[in-house]
């Protein structure tokens, strides 16, 4: 089967929000490329942006969390948009309170991570970056998303 990856743009903050990223998730970026890894006469790039991400990866178990900031000249990402939510399956309990418990920090809670009504251990959170997740953890279905 196929794997669901995760890609998300940023403006200007992909490095430090990977960086947070890392710090809860663990492991090492598979991938960091800069604009300026890209340059060419063909590929011009401003002097800004240069330093900017152009791709990074983080894996997390069999998945991958990428980004990429947009540059100036495609104009701005909507870091308010509501259309989308990652969502993480945890396998316990005490996984699912470290990830949201490290991820929301600094952010704003929508849903605290409590016993839900539909029978899972569930959170949802808008993080410091402005992506929004959703933590879950169901003992009939660990390790997915139910």
């Amino acid at each position: 089967m196929a794997l669901i990856n995760i890609h998300l743009n940023f403006n200007g903050n992909a490095e430090e929000a990977f960086t947070f990223y890392k710090s809860v998730f663990g492991g090492e970026f598979a991938k960091v490329m800069r604009f300026k890894d890209m340059a060419s006469p063909d590929f011009p790039v401003d002097k800004e942006e240069e330093n900017k991400i152009m791709h990074i990866a983080l894996p997390i178990g069999n998945n991958v969390l990428m980004a990429n900031d947009v540059p100036a000249s495609m104009g701005t990402t909507n870091e308010n948009e509501h259309r989308s939510k990652i969502a993480i399956g945890a396998e316990s309990r005490e996984e699912a309170d470290k990830l949201f418990n490290g991820l929301s920090a600094g952010g704003t809670v929508e849903f605290p991570i409590q016993d839900s009504p539909w029978g899972s251990y569930f959170g949802m959170f808008r993080d410091k970056y402005g992506i929004e997740w959703m933590i879950d953890y169901d003992s009939n279905y660990k390790g997915k998303v139910s």
